[in-house]
C-alpha cells in the first residue's frame, strides 16, 4: 500500500490510489488529468520518505471527476438595539478529484 501527503489549495491531504477528494477549485473539465507536484511525504509498505520540504521527483496524478459548488453558508451580523442587520451567503467552488497513481519522475 502506497500513501502520500500532498499539498493543494493551502491544505494537506493524505491520499492513496483510489482516494476521492473534494478540494479547492482547480482548472479542468471532467475527465482531465491533474498532476500534484507538491508531495510532502511518501510511504511504502516498508519505508517512509519525508520531504525537505518536498519529496524530489515525486508526482501524484489525479483525474477530475466533477466541478461543483458546496451548499450555501449563511453569514449574518447583528448589533442589538441598533437596527443593524447584514446577511450574506457564500457557495465555495470545489473540484472532486480521484487519485489515479503515484510516479517518481
Amino acid at each position: 500500500m502506497k500513501l502520500a501527503v500532498i499539498k493543494t489549495g493551502g491544505k494537506q491531504y493524505l491520499v492513496q490510489e483510489g482516494t476521492v477528494l473534494d478540494i479547492e477549485k482547480l482548472p479542468g473539465e471532467a475527465g482531465a488529468e491533474i498532476k500534484f507536484t507538491e508531495v510532502l511525504m511518501v510511504a511504502n509498505d516498508d519505508s517512509v520518505t519525508l520531504g525537505t520540504p518536498l519529496v524530489a521527483d515525486m508526482v501524484v496524478t489525479g483525474q477530475v471527476v466533477e466541478q461543483f459548488r458546496e451548499d450555501k453558508i449563511l453569514v449574518s451580523k447583528i448589533k442589538r438595539r441598533k437596527r443593524y442587520r447584514r446577511k450574506a451567503g457564500h457557495r465555495q467552488e470545489k473540484t472532486r478529484v480521484k487519485i489515479v497513481g503515484m510516479v517518481k519522475s
